[in-house]
């Protein structure tokens, strides 16, 4: 099920690949996430309203390192010139141009963007036209599979995004008006995948290890993009791997868990400062801290750190309890 994946004439050694989230694939955690193995790794979503408005903040987005190659840069925006000037701009910075149309938050789609472009598959396809029109990196569109339940939407736009010149389509088997809640229809994928000849990239419920080879094998997908699977357990890359070889994951240790904390924090550190990173680094300290007895007192403690000494500390409680045993199958 793991195998090599080829987006246009980008060849990724395996087809595990880190989602972009807002706030929170930024380059420490990529790095982070990249060391345990991930093939690729996706920017926060650029707004293409910012990057033309006032590009030199925005591109900050855009930050890497040799390490953090090969990087796909996501763009977000809602009208089709932008897009393609955006294209234009960030072209040099990344390897792969992903365009956002699928994500629900309210002052996205407020704005016409994300999974409100699933209400008007024509834009999509002027979208996609435009932005191909000026890059020869590889161009991919992230959806969700319409505005509504029941909608489907998801079977017009990935004929369209084939027929533009799209290289790959990323599914999140949800409705916008779902949002997060009730199961991803993974059967959608399967669907999808038989409908186009491009790669097919599944996302939506990949909580661990065995999810991700359950979407492979079920759906047929081409490749699995991990979200919240990997907040607070970068180490899913490498588990994904190791069940797909081994056909059993090793459990992670508390002591294991924060040495991966001090690394996130180190490289927090080293990129943005001790102030940005020790902010930044508590809402991670409470993802890092699900599953085990004394995660709700970990958090606040967290939530009240005033300085990377008090994150330190909080760290070796939990190194202190390296006996439990947390990851699962």
């Amino acid at each position: 099920m793991l195998k090599s994946l080829k987006i246009a004439g980008l060849i990724l050694p395996h087809n595990v690949v880190l989602a972009p989230l807002a706030g929170i694939t930024n380059l420490p955690f990529r790095i982070l996430c990249r060391r345990e193995g991930a093939a690729l790794a996706y920017t926060e979503m650029v707004s293409v309203n910012g990057l033309v408005r006032d590009g030199a903040n925005t591109l900050a987005l855009l930050k890497s390192l040799p390490e953090d190659r090969p990087l796909a840069i996501q763009l977000f925006g809602d009208t089709p010139q932008h897009l393609a000037e955006a294209a234009r701009m960030v072209e040099g910075h990344g390897d792969l141009l992903d365009i956002n149309m699928g994500c629900p938050v309210r002052k996205v789609v407020n704005t016409g963007a994300g999974s409100a472009l699933l209400k008007e598959p024509a834009k999509i396809a002027e979208i996609v036209r435009a932005v191909r029109a000026v890059t020869p990196l590889p161009l991919t569109i992230k959806i969700r599979s319409g505005w509504q339940c029941g909608d489907d939407t998801f079977r017009e736009v990935g004929k369209i995004a084939e027929s533009e010149g799209c290289d790959a389509i990323t599914l999140h088997p949800r409705s916008r008006s779902q949002m997060f809640s009730g199961r991803a229809a993974w059967d959608q994928l399967a669907e999808l995948k038989q409908r186009v000849s491009i790669p097919v990239i599944g996302s939506g419920d990949l909580f661990d290890a065995g999810d991700c080879l359950r979407m492979l094998r079920e759906t047929g997908c081409d490749g699995v993009m991990i979200a919240r699977g990997a907040l607070g357990a970068p180490w899913i890359f490498r588990q994904v791997r190791e069940l797909a070889e081994s056909g059993s994951v090793t459990a992670v240790t508390g002591f294991q868990r924060a040495e991966a904390m001090r690394k996130h924090l180190r490289l927090f550190c080293d990129e943005s400062g001790e102030i940005v990173a020790v902010r930044e680094m508590k809402k991670h300290v409470g993802w890092y801290a699900r599953g085990f007895a004394g995660a709700a007192d970990i958090r606040r403690s967290a939530n009240t750190a005033r300085n990377l000494e008090d994150l330190m500390n909080l760290i070796e409680r939990i190194a202190a309890v390296s006996h439990e045993h947390y990851d699962h199958i």
